[in-house]
């Protein structure tokens, strides 16, 4: 039933995309994507009930929703850009903020396989879990968030000593926030027998955590994602003859 509505929420996307002028291809594109991503979700979300929540098919569909919040802040993104190209800081923060996005979606990732391989919050069944050492894993997850922490005070030092690094210094900061707020439900979770309403919270602080990477490197590298010239495609549509 959610799916339904998400699809309707999607499709508005695609239909404004789509009226943009002038016409904007790289964001109907990303729009687009949303909604085959969504039709995956869906899938995957059907085998994981037919494959009784399977932890490795859970994942996957965990995964897929990631993919899908990647497409919908790109395209946030896209739409939101002015035709100039904002002025962009030096090599170093530039390098790091891309780090740091990777170092996220590890974190991510492994945050998969704690989830996979702990208790089954809020059930009583025999639901089959991952191979791995519980508190193993879950060290590890801690150990790659310190570090996604760690980076993420080096690059907002960096920025903020960078003439061109104050919006992107900004949206940093925050993030450092939100990774200190995860971590401690993280931990709260853990020591407390994982109850579902803060494994609840702890999966929607993930989602925020990955938006906030992606924004800052994108703000750190302005022109990483560039929309497509307007002007120049303005002019090669209108260089085809009308069918």
């Amino acid at each position: 039933m959610f799916t339904g509505v998400l699809i309707i929420a999607v499709g508005w996307a695609i239909v404004a995309a789509r009226l943009q002028k002038p016409r904007n291809r790289g964001l109907t594109r990303l729009a687009w994507s949303q909604f085959w991503l969504v039709v995956a979700n869906a899938v995957a979300g059907g085998i994981s009930v037919l494959a009784k929540l399977n932890p490795w098919v859970v994942a996957f569909h965990f995964l897929l929703a990631i993919a899908l919040l990647t497409t919908t802040a790109l395209t946030w993104h896209r739409a939101r850009q002015s035709a100039e190209v904002a002025p962009s800081p030096g090599r170093a923060p530039r390098l790091v903020s891309r780090g740091l996005t990777g170092l996220t979606l590890a974190l991510i990732v492994v945050g998969t396989l704690v989830t996979g391989s702990g208790p089954h919050s809020g059930d009583s069944a025999d639901v089959p879990r991952m191979g791995f050492v519980w508190a193993d894993v879950t060290v590890f997850h801690a150990v790659v968030g310190t570090l996604t922490l760690l980076v993420a005070l080096v690059l907002f030092f960096l920025l903020r000593a960078d003439p061109n690094g104050a919006l992107a210094a900004r949206r940093t900061l925050f993030f450092t926030v939100v990774v200190i707020l995860q971590g401690a439900v993280g931990a709260v979770q853990a020591l407390n027998g994982l109850p579902e309403a803060l494994v609840a919270l702890h999966l929607l602080g993930s989602a925020l955590v990955w938006i906030g990477a992606l924004r800052v490197m994108l703000d750190a590298n302005p022109a990483l994602f560039r929309a497509q010239d307007t002007a120049s495609l303005t002019a090669a549509e209108n260089r085809v003859p009308a069918l």
